[in-house]
């Protein structure tokens, strides 16, 4: 019996799923054309019309603030300019997890769990011009 119960933990464990981490959505989702260092210089960028931007520096290109609303708004699709490439997919129209509230200033947000997790490592990667 005591091994029966063992193994049946082993087999649950191996069963759960770890979560996504914002590096794994970046490193399977966006480096092919940003670039593993998020500088717009992936495998892929060499192929595209437009040149992807580096991501590493939207903070500095933006008065030192990182603008995460419109990050989240342009990965997920919902904002995109004449200047934008249509190579960048419309993550939104896919699957980007369960959603989590944000709340801002009082107002609850839900957001896309990997659409959070994703704009939080760009956050991360910020550096100065």
């Amino acid at each position: 019996m005591r091994y029966f119960l063992i193994f049946a933990g082993l087999v649950l464990a191996a069963c759960v799923e770890e979560p996504e981490t914002g590096a794994q959505i970046y490193a399977s989702e966006c480096a092919g054309c940003h670039g593993a260092d998020a500088r717009g210089d992936g495998s892929y960028a060499r192929g595209l019309d437009t040149v992807p931007p580096d991501l590493t520096t939207i903070a500095s290109r933006n008065g030192g603030v990182f603008p995460r609303d419109q990050v989240m708004s342009t990965i997920d699709g919902l904002q995109r300019d004449a200047h934008f490439s249509v190579a960048m997919p419309e993550f939104g129209a896919g699957d980007l997890g369960e959603t989590v509230i944000v709340e801002n200033n009082g107002l609850g947000t839900p957001v896309p769990t990997k659409l959070l997790l994703l704009t939080d490592y760009i956050e991360l990667l910020q550096r100065e011009e």
